[in-house]
């Protein structure tokens, strides 16, 4: 584990899921954390209670990451409130997708605004608050790796660009001592994708251990990308996908 005592997080749609685990898992390791929501205020403040609850500070900012003046606002506020920010996890998204002959260019925009446009804008915002030993890490997607089904299209255009966005920003933020990192989960037993959801046994059957991964999986890699040990990489994408894209 992470010696995270001192620093501050932001997790970014940590309500829920995936950013939730997450939120718990850096406060565990000692940090204060912000989580940011869009409509679950409820679910918001249940993280932000076991958050305190392990003797950590914790806030909920309700921001959509389709608005960029919301992304920057709730970075001010968590540096308002906790007076730094040394951690950025980049977790809120949208899954569009569908037949591409009935793909809006709305659908498109809005993927592109929440999965692409909202990790620049936020980590450009909490880069200005970031000195030595700051980290800043997003969410990717295996179906940027390898896309084995129809209609993802949308989903794996924005998540493939979060690659470039990752390797521009690492080199951007490098003389500044901030680590830039992408992950890449597979298939990940959430309400929003369940193990025993109705594409589940298609997805047990295209992933090489032919079963879920589970959110503390993806946490725990954030908590080693985010912590010291972790100082000397950046400008990667690492899968943790139970070995769906091999």
């Amino acid at each position: 584990m992470s010696n995270l005592m001192g620093k501050v997080a932001l997790v970014t749609g940590g309500s829920r899921g995936i950013g939730a685990v997450v939120a718990e898992r850096l406060a565990r390791e000692g940090a204060d954390v912000v989580v940011t929501y869009v409509r679950s205020a409820d679910q918001a403040e249940t993280v932000v209670k076991g958050i305190r609850a392990l003797g950590r500070r914790g806030l909920a900012v309700q921001a959509d990451a389709a608005d960029s003046e919301a992304v920057v606002n709730a970075v001010e506020r968590a540096v308002a409130e906790f007076g730094r920010l040394d951690i950025l996890v980049n977790n809120a998204g949208v899954g569009v997708m569908g037949p591409l002959d009935e793909i809006t260019v709305e659908q498109i925009d809005l993927s592109l605004a929440v999965n692409v446009r909202s990790v620049f804008v936020a980590s450009q915002a909490a880069a200005r608050h970031m000195g030595p030993g700051g980290r800043i890490v997003s969410i990717g997607s295996a179906l940027s790796r390898h896309t084995p089904f129809p209609g993802a299209t949308p989903y794996a255009l924005s998540k493939s660009a979060l690659v470039g966005l990752t390797k521009g920003l690492a080199r951007d933020l490098a003389d500044r001592g901030v680590t830039v990192n992408l992950v890449q989960p597979g298939a990940i037993d959430t309400d929003l994708n369940p193990a025993d959801g109705p594409a589940a046994e298609a997805q047990r059957a295209l992933t090489a251990v032919g079963h879920f991964g589970e959110p503390s999986d993806i946490a725990a890699m954030i908590s080693y990308l985010v912590g010291e040990e972790a100082r000397y990489v950046t400008g990667t994408a690492l899968a943790i996908d139970g070995g769906h894209s091999i």
